[in-house]
């Protein structure tokens, strides 16, 4: 391999390591509030509910 393929491929994988840290370091710093959280789980609860409404109505059909 030449210089200049080494110099490409250290960059494209600098990238995607830089990349996948970037990720990493953000996923951590997300938050939600009481508040958020507990809509949330309302919300879910709500969702799994009407998915076993939807459910029983395609079995009787």
């Amino acid at each position: 391999m030449s210089a200049t393929e080494w110099i490409i491929l250290i960059a494209v994988l600098g990238s995607l390591l830089g990349g996948v840290f970037m990720l990493k370091n953000r996923a951590h710093g997300l938050s939600v509030s009481k508040d958020q959280m507990e809509r949330i789980r309302k919300r879910k609860t709500e969702l799994e509910e009407q998915e076993k409404r939807d459910e029983e109505n395609n079995k009787e059909l």
